[in-house]
């Protein structure tokens, strides 16, 4: 429903209203899942005979070593299986007091294939598996059953591990031929790259400067034979897992542009630059410097590239792609800005650094994630303490289904690094194969998100489109492919992606429609585009851009305007103003309402749609019938004393405001809540099955809203619930009554919606951020587990269709202490 209020009110700041209580965890008795069930004898003497081949194995191999290849600790790789319903047992394989690392974990890519993982053994602990399988086969417990069952009872079967064994990619990406020099991702332990280098060089494996370093690994590129990585690891300790090297990433640009009348020399009357020290940062091919629309926005200064012998400048290898960013990112779509008579406030410069090589080095791979972190530098190094968006519509197949890999996991750790956040918008990628009409949305719907677009921190843009208008007489008996509302054609989805993975995209800008003429698939003809700006103006000024490399440009624009309007936001609360000031178009809301409150219908059209359209008004404005506050705090999610287990520590309770007067006048009248949390987690990248132990994340948060019949104590009760089910893997609850329930949390922002009556709305006046188990918590070793969790969290609250005013007695109240009860 569209206002019915001017927004001109700026959104309250609630400041200093979290209180910080001990996280009090009631006890409960959790009985573990059944185990098994197996013939002991039967089940010990296989395994007895596989490890022990498998340990003879080892023996023959260390025998057989070349003394100048050998680096590291003495020991091998040994590759288990497991059933795949026994995951639990993966983190019970390594123990840390025989420096035995778990690796690798390679998923099942069949129904009743099992599990794969491969362990470092030391040689000094080469029996410490047999000697587990020994005591379950002869020793009983305590209560009667086997010792080391629910360990020894999960493994099918043990082998020497080779190369392939710590190969975590799809298994269609290893190479046929052993013999076959491709790129790798080598992803090596911790405080094991001097041993990598020194054996890479013995073996003549080339490698790449790049590195990406995460907590517990290093990822470098080698050009090498599966056969000599086989020789590698049998030689050394070095290597945790494989993974293929991506190629140059693909990206999505328009094509072609009809020639337009050259009215630039106009726009420039009416355009101002701005002087405040905030950029959007573009990550492309380059930008033609010299257009003129671009060049009053882009300092010779902010024009990098990553390869002096590159040069800062576009080119024709990638069309223009960086040119025609620009263009969106500064303007929008150029069509509204030429045809209209009014002043065009910049509200921000541009940065450009060139990632993209010369044509001819196109298939020459990169660790994309160094590169990405490099260019970023680059802008920084200039503008230290300049406030800024960074975008990037460069984009690589991802067969993943969600998982992180080198590159999107370093987006992750950019975008959290503690001494500077930052906020990164990517492209979801584009469907790059022929379309008919048929297939769209269900395309849609079956192609997922690309390359780095999975990161958790960074904000992942997909397209929609309401362009649907074919006024050009060369196109008559053209009829678009989507609908005016509806996804566009090219926009990837996360909806096939596993559930644990997030919500991608979590929003969509304009990017375009495509042209069909029933017969032919669809093309991207020019009334259906963007317009934008050509990197050749000495021939032309404007072209067309379309899909999500628009929607991107589009996005980044919308970020620059937020932070020049509020220079002083976390970039976890720009990302949290876009995706809550999102809504869903018409359309996309008919699809919603038509699933009757079916949460999986439901939840499979956000993966589809991310929370909708953002809107610059709302992400900034409140009126007097829609209401936002902005909370900007932090919790220490964890703490350790002495050498005990890690805790879970801190929760934060928020008492809302409410004007409980006003909203119990409306009585009946039907309100809107909406929540939206967004926080950045420190990735963990390695994959060694997601389980409970190797959490990708560092730690999680999550919101709950006191209902109107709870005390505040019986609300503290529930959020120590809800972690508590989280944290031990239980259906969550008490997500009902919200439009997406405990779907919402994934990643690292959750939003969700509630509607109700005002007077129900007027006692729900708490809302707890709590947090729940990662990686900090479960491996103390590495000594973040008193690292402090920062958060921003976003509440509206909207009364549509009514003349009451629910902002100012909020405003008025803000300055007043709230209590909390005891």
């Amino acid at each position: 429903m569209a206002d019915d209020f001017p927004r001109d009110r700026p959104h309250i700041h609630l400041r200093n209203n979290g209180i910080g209580e001990a996280y009090r965890r009631p006890n409960q008795r959790i009985e573990p899942p059944p185990l098994p069930a197996r013939d002991r004898a039967a089940h010990a003497a296989a395994l007895t005979q596989s490890i022990e081949q498998a340990v003879e194995a080892a023996r023959q191999q260390t025998a057989a070593r070349d003394g100048q290849l050998t680096v590291g600790m003495p020991g091998f790789y040994l590759e288990i299986d497991l059933p795949a319903s026994e995951r639990a047992a993966l983190d019970q394989l390594a123990d840390r007091r025989q420096n035995m690392e778990l690796v690798a974990v390679h998923e099942p890519e069949q129904p009743g294939a099992p599990i794969t993982a491969s362990v470092f053994v030391p040689q000094r602990a080469e029996a410490y598996y047999l000697r587990k399988v020994e005591a379950y086969r002869d020793v009983d417990t305590n209560r009667g059953r086997p010792r080391n069952e629910p360990l020894v009872s999960r493994m099918e079967t043990v082998r020497l591990a080779t190369a392939r064994s710590l190969f975590t990619d799809g298994s269609e990406l290893f190479p046929q031929a052993a013999d076959e020099d491709i790129w790798w991702e080598i992803w090596l332990r911790e405080g094991h790259r001097e041993d990598f280098e020194r054996i890479a060089h013995a073996l003549n494996i080339t490698l790449r400067a790049h590195s990406v370093r995460f907590p517990e690994r290093v990822v470098m590129l080698a050009l090498a034979s599966a056969a000599t990585l086989d020789r590698l690891v049998a030689h050394s300790d070095v290597i945790a897992e494989l993974r293929r090297a991506k190629d140059t990433p693909s990206f999505f640009m328009g094509l072609g542009g009809a020639e337009q009348r050259d009215w630039s020399d106009e726009l420039l009357q009416r355009v101002t630059p701005n002087e405040a020290d905030i950029a959007v940062c573009i990550l492309d091919s380059g930008v033609r410097r010299t257009h003129p629309l671009i060049e009053l926005a882009l300092a010779g200064e902010d024009w990098h590239t990553i390869k002096p012998a590159w040069g800062a400048d576009d080119t024709p290898a990638w069309s223009g792609h960086g040119t025609r960013m620009a263009g969106v990112g500064l303007y929008g779509d150029l069509v509204p800005v030429l045809a209209g008579g009014d002043s065009v406030p910049l509200p921000f410069r541009l940065e450009s650094v060139r990632i993209l090589p010369p044509e001819e080095e196109a298939n020459d791979p990169e660790l994309y994630g160094a590169i990405t972190g490099e260019a970023i530098a680059r802008a920084e190094v200039q503008a230290p303490n300049r406030r800024r968006a960074i975008a990037m519509a460069i984009t690589s197949p991802n067969t993943g289904r969600g998982r992180p890999t080198s590159w999107s996991a370093a987006v992750d750790q950019l975008c959290f690094e503690e001494e500077q956040r930052r906020l990164i918008i990517l492209s979801a990628g584009n469907i790059g194969d022929d379309l008919m009409p048929a297939d769209h949305l269900t395309r849609n719907d079956l192609e997922a998100v690309d390359d780095p677009s999975q990161a958790w921190n960074a904000l992942t843009v997909g397209a929609f489109t309401d362009k649907v208008n074919i006024v050009d007489a060369a196109f008559a008996g053209y009829a678009p492919i989507a609908p005016a509302g509806e996804l566009s054609p090219r926009s990837r989805t996360s909806v096939v992606w596993d559930r644990q993975w997030p919500v991608k995209p979590e929003v969509v800008f304009e990017g375009g429609n495509l042209g069909h003429d029933g017969v032919l698939p669809g093309e991207p003809i020019d009334d259906l585009q963007i317009l934008t700006t050509f990197y050749r103006p000495d021939l032309r000024h404007f072209t067309t851009i379309g899909d999500t490399s628009a929607a991107t440009a589009h996005a980044a624009r919308m970020a620059g305007q937020i932070l020049s309007a509020r220079p002083e936001l976390w970039p976890e609360t720009v990302r949290a103003l876009m995706v809550h000031s999102a809504e869903w178009t018409p359309a996309m809301r008919a699809r919603i309402d038509a699933c009757n409150g079916a949460k999986g219908q439901i939840h499979a059209l956000v993966r589809r749609y991310g929370y909708g359209v953002p809107d610059l008004g709302r992400a900034l404005l409140s009126t007097v019938n829609d209401l936002t506050l902005i909370v900007e705090d932090e919790l220490q999610p964890f703490q350790r004393e002495g050498s005990a287990a890690a805790k879970t520590r801190d929760m934060k309770l928020h008492r809302l405001p409410w004007p409980k007067e006003q909203l119990a006048a409306l009585g009946a009248a039907q309100v809107e809540l909406r929540a939206t949390l967004s926080y950045y987690i420190e990735p963990n990248p390695g994959e060694r099955g997601w389980t409970r132990r190797h959490r990708y994340a560092s730690h999680g948060l999550r919101f709950r809203v006191k209902s109107a019949t709870e005390s505040v104590d019986e609300f503290r009760a529930r959020i120590n619930q809800a972690a508590r089910d989280e944290e031990e893997g239980a259906p969550a609850g008490g997500g009902e009554e919200w439009l997406l329930g405990t779907f919402r949390d994934r990643g690292s922002l959750h939003a969700d919606f509630w509607s109700g009556s005002a007077a129900d709305l007027a006692e729900r006046d708490a809302i707890g951020v709590f947090p729940v188990g990662g990686w900090w918590k479960e491996k103390p070793y590495l000594e973040r587990f008193n690292a402090s969790a920062r958060y921003s969290l976003i509440v509206t609250i909207r009364a549509p269709g009514s003349n009451v005013d629910i902002f100012t007695p909020v405003e008025a109240a803000v300055n007043v202490p709230i209590a909390v009860e005891a």
